[in-house]
């Protein structure tokens, strides 16, 4: 097991007065002020408001986050007296992380805890935490060890300054959809996690992020309305009719109880994307031996053919494409219960294991919470069921497994999400979830979760012609929303055509495997899309890590331009993407790379058209400006490797 070292510093002991109306807590940094304050307009209401000093200036970034909940027997959101703190804390934790943005993870913040009671006498906890990039706090409840309670609904709700653009998402149950940008005449609606938001003017800009962590099996998970205000953003259950209309709305558990972390995630945009707060705050690793645990690339066959999973001689030139490019991984996908055309399942592992390729293999998650016919489904809903399919898999050298179709946050299918994981981690199975809902901190509890979908990912291309002009903005967004909470699996790296064609040039969609994270990174194309390219775009990609030490941001703005570095060892890979219908010539500060050292950079810029490369060589350091020229929703990957 990664060795994980937990200590709290008893930092002072508080000396708030409980009759005061007001309590701070502050970032190491000095950055980020949480106020715990009493609402005067509403006897004995709590609210947090979160400031942002930067530059000197304070930036008001959340004026108010209304606290409570009402469980069924008891009102935990009004009348609330304070009747204690503890002392001021100081978490300081490092821990190893087996892949994502970076290896070595550090989650450090203050953290206050304020004792509260309602009228009835019975307690309630605020555990409030100020990081240097954002803000956390939970709900503990206490009572008689393990009374029963449920849930009515939750009351927390974020206000946000009027003036704060937005890039949304419209709620929809797989979390596939665009973050358009608000400006103005804010909508109003459910939306999904994350949420980005931008405060304060040139001179003083501040971003947030907001999202959750921590959910686990004893609540839902939720998402944002601002149904009632626009600028109101309250935490709501799911929907009756998620989930085919089965599992509770209104989750329920035992004493002492606490709620997942709220979390919201502030700063710079380089300080959002270079987060691993979600991951932070969410409970250690549950696996002991990880060393199983290996991310890496894979061929992927159903970008280019939906059935070709059917067809055993197919399949095997995605693993012959997998075995050329020096890739670990193939996968597999639906109705390969159903193979045929000279060998089954089992004869596909067994060629894939013989060229040392290890392949992955699809499931519907089944049940009655969705009604998709896809095969094989419902293997998944059982312990015993999972045990029987898991142990066969070991048998015939199946090293994970992508379950697809939970199509629920209710609470039920969040116990469903980890139960997969804990048995799969059993039998030394990965895991990737599509049709799933987004990263919520699982990753780093269980660390055989290599990927999630929860993304308008590239198999778009395949169902209607909007990603063709959703493409170059979304995917400039991506970077600054879904991907910050965690792996991502849009299936990049696609140079010829699905069902409908790119607009995207070669460049921008190699970029991608750098830009993207994602634990497993499934390279969409079919084998003449990767074999046919020069030599040196093929080492590119045959060499490109999908788990990182390190992870920069550079430069960028949400929907126009994304230019991120992220570091394996020594070696360093640049990735820069235009979401704009314009070309730019990029000047790009190195300020990543090690001072004093020299490096051979490889560059791959778009060339004179979309379809081309202009491939460069050049000894490079710290100091240096790197200029490139991208084309209308074009792109550059740069490879530095230390002399």
């Amino acid at each position: 097991m990664i060795n994980i070292s937990l200590f709290i510093v008893l930092v002072f002991l508080s000396p708030m007065i409980l009759q005061a109306q007001s309590y701070q807590v502050i970032s190491p940094n000095q950055n980020i002020k949480i106020l715990l304050l009493k609402d005067s307009n509403v006897k004995s209401n709590w609210y947090l408001k979160v400031d942002y000093v930067d530059a000197g200036q304070s930036i008001s970034v959340i004026p108010k986050i209304k606290l409570g909940l009402m469980e069924s027997k008891q009102d935990y959101s009004k009348d609330l007296a304070l009747i204690g703190t503890d002392k001021e804390v100081k978490i300081v934790e490092r821990y190893l992380a087996v892949h994502g943005k970076r290896s070595n993870c550090s989650n450090e913040a203050m953290e206050q805890t304020f004792h509260l009671k309602n009228v009835r006498g019975k307690k309630i906890d605020f555990v409030v935490r100020a990081y240097n990039d954002g803000v956390a706090f939970r709900y503990v409840l206490y009572g008689k060890k393990g009374e029963k309670i449920t849930m009515e609904r939750e009351l927390t709700s974020f206000e946000v300054p009027n003036s704060s653009e937005r890039f949304l998402q419209q709620f929809v149950r797989s979390y596939e959809g665009p973050y358009p940008v608000q400006t103005r005449d804010f909508k109003k609606g459910e939306w999904g996690y994350p949420a980005l938001f931008k405060m304060g003017n040139e001179k003083n800009n501040c971003w947030m992020l907001l999202s959750e962590a921590g959910v686990y099996s004893n609540y839902c998970a939720t998402k944002l309305s601002n149904l009632q205000d626009a600028n109101i953003y309250k935490l709501t259950y799911p929907a009756p009719t998620d989930g085919n209309s089965t599992g509770m709305v209104n989750p329920s558990s035992s004493l002492p109880w606490k709620s997942p972390w709220r979390v919201a995630v502030i700063g710079q945009l380089a300080n959002l994307v270079e987060s691993t707060l979600i991951n932070d705050v969410s409970e250690p690793s549950k696996i002991k031996d990880e060393s199983w645990i290996i991310p890496g690339s894979s061929s992927w066959i159903y970008w280019a053919n939906n059935h070709g999973t059917m067809d055993y001689k197919k399949v095997n030139q995605y693993t012959d494409l997998a075995a050329s490019m020096g890739w670990k991984y193939t996968l597999f996908d639906w109705e390969w219960d159903v193979m045929s055309n000279g060998g089954n399942v089992q004869d596909a592992a067994r060629y894939a294991n013989s060229k040392g390729i290890k392949p992955l293999l699809w499931y519907n998650s089944g049940g009655p919470h969705n009604d998709v016919t896809a095969t094989p489904r419902d293997r998944m809903l059982t312990r015993e069921s999972r045990a029987k399919e898991f142990s066969w898999l070991n048998k015939i050298g199946i090293y994970g497994v992508k379950i697809d179709f939970f199509l629920s946050d209710k609470q039920d299918i969040i116990k469903y999400y980890l139960d997969i994981l804990e048995d799969a981690a059993k039998y030394k199975l990965m895991v990737n979830f599509h049709g799933s809902t987004v990263p919520r901190g699982w990753s780093r509890t269980y660390p055989n979760l290599m990927s999630m979908e929860a993304v308008y990912g590239a198999e778009q291309y395949n169902n209607g012609p909007e990603m063709t002009t959703l493409a170059p903005q979304l995917n400039t967004t991506l970077p600054y929303t879904r991907n910050i909470i965690g792996s991502m699996d849009y299936t990049p790296v696609t140079f010829t055509n699905s069902q409908h064609q790119h607009s995207t040039s070669y460049a921008h969609e190699l970029a991608l495997s750098v830009v993207f994270e994602s634990a497993f990174q499934h390279m969409a194309d079919r084998p003449e899309g990767f074999l046919e390219l020069t030599s040196v775009v093929k080492d590119f990609l045959r060499n490109i890590p999908a788990g990182w030490d390190d992870t920069k941001f550079v430069d960028g703005y949400p929907g126009k331009l994304a230019v991120l570095a992220r570091r394996s060892g020594k070696k360093w890979y640049l990735g820069g993407i235009n979401g704009e219908s314009k070309s730019k010539k990029q000047q790009v500060k190195l300020s990543f790379l090690e001072k004093g050292k020299i490096y051979k950079a490889t560059i791959i810029q778009d060339g004179d058209y979309d379809t081309a490369f202009s491939i460069s060589e050049r000894t490079i350091s710290q100091m240096d400006i790197l200029s490139v020229d991208l084309l209308p929703r074009g792109g550059f990957a740069v490879f530095f490797e230390e002399q």
